[in-house]
């Protein structure tokens, strides 16, 4: 089945298509064109949650703090910080940082910033990852201080890259539309369904930005954004094609492909409040039934790395010594049967698993009826709109599901809103109904524990844990690629996939 699936997509007319056109555009020596698939929902960095406001709000507002590539907070504007006890985060800024306006970057722009949030001056989705904040003092001009309502390490998460960037005191709604901020960017202009131009902040405090500028271009459609890159007419893109395409356009002289590990999860979860799931035995039956490695292979054309975890290898926090339930049909069969599932007619029982309308995820529901079939489980597939697929999945109708963790896996914070027993929808992420008191207690522990090592060992507890109760069964990390033109170059990605790239990326003469 995967060899004549294989064959048929390297055939497809699309490929084809992309196979006659000839690289002729030409493109601007000062201006990088970049291909997005749409249009930020907000540029206010207090506001702006999804993935294209986030990492365009990354470059044109600096945070307190950023991350490096094991996900470790590191200076950012505050150059030190320091936290006298559990309740109290100090952070000393750096001196003379000025705004793309002129203004000087002070405490005060800081307290402000925050303040709107955590007082509902702006109302903001972001206000959730502020609970435990009590308040924000401003001591001096390069002094800012938290104070909490209870310990929160996370809190250094969250004022890290992207989390939330500082704005000037007194910023309203007119920073949706005309951002100010201090970071290595600034904004020129923004027009819906079409582009977003940024230019070199010339008075940038760190290390300035070596290209003029980037064009944002929007381009909804898949195989127009694989005809731009053909064409000449756009520069780069990142993880905005199917794994064909980029194998396709990897041959073309005019383009070059750059790949790197990602964290972007993709995992099947469990509903464990089923009659069927809530049995382990059967979810890790579920777990050994499921091969990856054509998943991998024919799916994602090898442009992803198997998971074992919801952190991703690159993560501090990761456990490389998690029990694993590789390939073994033979083991869940007899898990099966010791569940009392016996085969009769070939059949064991039959299971649902939800989809959205995506391509990719209906073909791997149906691999996954496939490999189910195997050892006696018959999966039947029921395909939604994502709006009513994904609320059924929050109101806990489904037995299986797949979605992916975009970001939010990089912080083991993850353990408490996918996971813990008081994080069911609507009040977080547990959407397969999990529920352990022992985790709970560990995810307090994890939260609360400024000494890192002794975090680290909390949360390889909580890991194992998940790794043998199976919430979830992790299939995949996404890896980042990266197609672009040959006259851009010095092109380095992280593992978030964001486009920090951009701040030395250079167009060759």
């Amino acid at each position: 089945m995967f060899r004549r699936r294989a064959r048929f997509l390297r055939c497809c007319g699309v490929l084809l298509l992309l196979g006659t056109i000839s690289c002729g555009g030409k493109s601007d020596l000062t201006t990088l064109t970049m291909i997005i698939e749409s249009s930020p929902t907000n540029l206010d960095p207090r506001i702006g949650i999804d993935a294209y406001s986030e990492r365009i709000d990354d470059l044109l507002f600096d945070d307190l703090l950023t991350r490096d590539e094991h996900f470790h907070v590191q200076p950012g504007l505050a150059e030190r910080w320091e936290t006298p006890d559990p309740l109290t985060y100090v952070f000393h800024l750096r001196p003379g940082v000025e705004f793309q306006d002129g203004r000087s970057l002070t405490s005060r722009d800081v307290k402000y910033t925050f303040d709107s949030v955590l007082r509902g001056h702006v109302v903001s989705t972001k206000a959730a990852a502020y609970r435990y904040v009590d308040h924000v003092e401003a001591p001096d001009e390069l002094t800012v201080v938290f104070r909490m309502k209870e310990p929160f390490v996370t809190l250094l998460w969250n004022v890290s890259d992207g989390a939330m960037g500082i704005v000037p005191y007194g910023s309203g709604a007119e920073m949706s539309s005309h951002p100010v901020g201090s970071g290595p960017f600034r904004f020129v202009r923004a027009q819906q369904d079409k582009d977003i131009v940024v230019e070199r902040n010339p008075h940038y405090w760190g290390e300035k930005a070596h290209i003029k500028q980037v064009r944002f271009l929007i381009v909804p459609d898949t195989t127009t954004r694989a005809l731009e890159l053909r064409k000449g007419s756009a520069d780069l893109e990142i993880n905005a094609l199917t794994p064909d395409m980029v194998v396709s356009l990897g041959r073309d002289p005019g383009l070059e492909v750059v790949r790197a590990p990602g964290s972007v999860l993709n995992y099947l979860a469990l509903n464990c409040r089923d009659p069927i799931l809530r049995d382990v035995r059967v979810r890790q039956a579920l777990a050994y039934a499921i091969d990856r490695w054509p998943l991998l292979e024919y799916l994602r054309r090898g442009l992803a790395r198997q998971a074992s975890s919801v952190l991703p290898p690159e993560s501090w926090a990761s456990n490389s010594r998690l029990p694993r339930h590789d390939y073994d049909p033979q083991r869940a069969r007899q898990l099966l049967d010791q569940a009392g599932y016996p085969a009769r007619g070939g059949v064991r029982f039959h299971l649902t698993m939800k989809t959205s309308t995506e391509e990719d995820t209906r073909l791997l529901a149906a691999v996954l009826q496939q490999q189910l079939r195997d050892v006696g489980i018959a999966l039947d597939i029921r395909s939604f709109e994502f709006a009513t697929f994904f609320a059924d999945v929050t109101k806990g109708l489904f037995q299986l599901y797949s979605l992916r963790w975009i970001g939010g896996n990089e912080d083991p914070d993850i353990f408490e809103y996918a996971f813990d027993s008081d994080k069911f929808p609507p009040h977080g992420a547990n959407r397969s109904f999990y529920s352990n008191p022992v985790l709970d207690r560990l995810v307090d522990r994890g939260r609360s524990e400024l000494d890192e090592n002794l975090r680290k060992q909390t949360y390889a507890e909580i890991q194992s844990i998940l790794a043998e109760q199976l919430p979830y069964i992790n299939l995949w990390y996404q890896d980042n690629v990266l197609v672009h033109t040959r006259r851009v170059a010095n092109l380095r990605l992280n593992p978030s996939g964001n486009y920090d790239f951009l701040r030395r990326a250079e167009i060759r003469p």
